[in-house]
């Protein structure tokens, strides 16, 4: 997708000064909040962050280069990759001394709760609707190949599929909260409320660029996510980013608590990743994390989602940036 397919229908209007893109953090007669930084103060962090992430994950991604290997196979490199941004914020904080207050954990009561619960049950939906057009039409073909040997292959295949869906979003998604943690307290507990503050235009969807861009080096060797043209699987990789980033953003800033963001991105990778994609008989450009319609789905649900705007906070009950 492009830019201008994403922004244009969730430009917000400015026709309020806590509008989440319109309003600046250090507006007249607004009082600051004791968990925000100045422009410069952000600014100052992000360039700390940055190059910690660009350090760690140059050492981790080098590795992984380096194998050849898809980077299933080296589970602990991409862990340790997962962790990256997460110690580069923790760096960050420590120097400034800005505290840990605004990753926020806090979960914000029910409106918390409900963004949690949507957050685990999204990548069901972009599924089923990607991956269920692309084997109803014989785009993709339907395959479950895992729990076979566990007793159930005499099981109808839709049967064992929503064995493994359910497996997925329970245990599996639980033990991926763990690796998706790493990233997220870095990407949405640390560089977008930076973003927002150092008053970067369009803070949500240059992090989501950032978060993206950081993936291109293994789509690009063809170690992760990639088909058979991996510039076209790298281009189609960085649209369904920008998309989950959108949506991650918004559970992220509108809630004022980082679990939904955690949630979102481990479910994502324990259900597309985990369930969909291992129900697949062959690679295609259609679906996978690089896939056509995982794509075009992903940008639609962000757009249905985002597109009225909404008020940013770091943490939960706190006034708006």
């Amino acid at each position: 997708c492009s830019t201008h397919m994403v922004m244009k229908p969730i430009q917000p209007r400015c026709d309020s000064p806590r509008n989440w893109l319109c309003a600046r953090l250090s507006s007249p007669g607004k009082k600051r909040s004791r968990t925000m930084v100045s422009a410069d103060e952000a600014r100052k962090g992000l360039l700390v962050f940055f190059a910690l992430v660009a350090l760690g994950s140059g050492v981790f991604q080098g590795l992984l280069l380096r194998s050849g290997r898809p980077i299933g196979e080296s589970p602990w490199l991409v862990y340790a990759l997962m962790g990256t941004p997460a110690l580069a914020s923790i760096v960050a904080r420590l120097v400034f001394r800005e505290g840990f207050r605004d990753v926020s954990f806090r979960i914000g009561g029910a409106a918390g709760w409900r963004a949690i619960g949507l957050a685990w049950l999204l990548p069901v939906v972009v599924g089923a609707l990607a991956y269920g057009v692309a084997w109803g039409t014989g785009l993709a073909s339907f395959e479950v190949r895992l729990l076979s040997r566990l007793g159930l292959a005499s099981f109808a295949p839709p049967l064992r599929f929503a064995l493994l869906l359910g497996l997925a979003l329970t245990l599996v998604t639980l033990l991926s909260l763990l690796s998706a943690a790493g990233e997220e307290i870095g990407w949405r507990g640390y560089l977008l409320t930076r973003l927002v503050e150092a008053e970067v235009p369009r803070p949500v969807l240059v992090s989501a660029l950032l978060w993206g861009a950081w993936h291109l080096p293994l789509v690009l060797s063809g170690q992760y996510a990639a088909g058979e043209n991996r510039v076209l699987s790298a281009a189609v990789f960085l649209a369904t980013v920008v998309g989950i980033g959108f949506v991650i953003a918004w559970m992220r800033l509108s809630t004022g608590s980082v679990w939904p963001a955690v949630v979102l991105h481990g479910a994502w990778n324990a259900t597309i990743q985990g369930a969909f994609d291992t129900s697949t008989k062959e690679p295609s450009i259609w679906v996978g994390e690089a896939g056509l319609l995982v794509a075009a789905t992903s940008v639609a649900v962000a757009w249905f989602l985002v597109r009225k705007g909404f008020d940013a906070r770091r943490v939960p009950g706190e006034e708006p940036f």
